[in-house]
């Protein structure tokens, strides 16, 4: 029988070898036209999404594009860091606090009553000395050291928070001098008026609080921020106790000082971050 002759076979065409590559067809995993060995696209064309274009989210980390979006505008402006809620609601609880002080309204009532069962009350000589803690001579050092000690630490770069504390000491006469004066509240054990609200707690809560505004910046002075509330609450509870002002004297003047200390906080965020922004943005 005459058998069909089988086509020669070159020596690539064993069968132990690797079967060529047909032109035309695609494969995943074919070197690269430099030779490098990687993968490709059998077209050559690169990835819709490589992996060096990702962008780093906020932590630095690889993150997917597009970036997580951040919260609106106005949300941040309002509910975060230095927002503008706080300061609102201490303006307006302020305003009803002095509207009430003013026209002798109900909250009056109450406050002189609870103000006589308080006056007199506690030892003499420690009522007396909280009530000084609210003294320029004893607060207004406390603020000149925590001054003195950022500006030694942080030089220049922490003249806008020195600068904000000190104009927020500043505003605690500008605004409470003319305050007493319009509405001329009587105190407690005297015909003389001007006691609402009271100089004394303002004094020490700007003073304490902006001393651990400043402070903050530096993890091993974080006790200050508690401390300046203590003084603060302190100063407040002598003030009553030995009948110098009444209660919401003291209250008007913790919401008064609240706002300052907020809107200094809040101007002091806005401007060390334009600065950061002009010394890391491009030249």
């Amino acid at each position: 029988m005459r058998e069909t002759p089988r086509p020669q076979e070159t020596a690539g065409d064993s069968g132990s070898g690797l079967p060529q590559h047909r032109p035309g067809r695609a494969f995943a995993h074919t070197t690269g036209a430099s030779g490098s060995g990687t993968p490709h696209r059998s077209d050559g064309r690169s990835s819709q999404t490589p992996r060096g274009a990702r962008q780093p989210d906020q932590a630095g980390r690889l993150g997917t594009t597009p970036p997580v979006p951040r919260p609106p505008a106005f949300f941040t402006a309002l509910f975060g860091p230095g927002g503008l809620l706080p300061i609102m609601l201490c303006a307006a609880l302020f305003a009803l606090v002095t509207q009430q002080v003013a026209t002798g309204g109900p909250l009056r009532s109450l406050d002189e009553r609870v103000g006589r069962a308080l006056f007199g009350r506690g030892p003499e000589p420690l009522t007396e000395l909280l009530a000084d803690l609210g003294s320029l001579p004893v607060a207004l050092p406390v603020l000149a050291a925590a001054l003195a000690y950022t500006l030694w630490r942080d030089g220049a770069r922490g003249r806008y928070e020195a600068l904000a504390a000190v104009l927020a000491m500043a505003a605690v006469p500008a605004l409470v001098v003319p305050l007493k004066a319009l509405i001329a509240r009587p105190g407690p054990l005297t015909d003389a008026t001007g006691y609402y609200p009271s100089g004394h707690t303002a004094t020490a809560m700007v003073a304490y609080g902006g001393a651990a505004l400043l402070l903050l910046a530096y993890p091993r002075l974080g006790w200050t921020a508690p401390a300046a509330g203590v003084l603060t609450l302190a100063t407040g509870v002598g003030l009553v106790l030995r009948g110098y002002h009444w209660p919401l004297d003291v209250l008007g003047s913790w919401l008064l000082g609240a706002v300052i200390l907020l809107v200094s906080s809040r101007c002091t965020r806005r401007s060390s971050a334009r600065t950061a922004t002009g010394c890391n943005g491009p030249s």
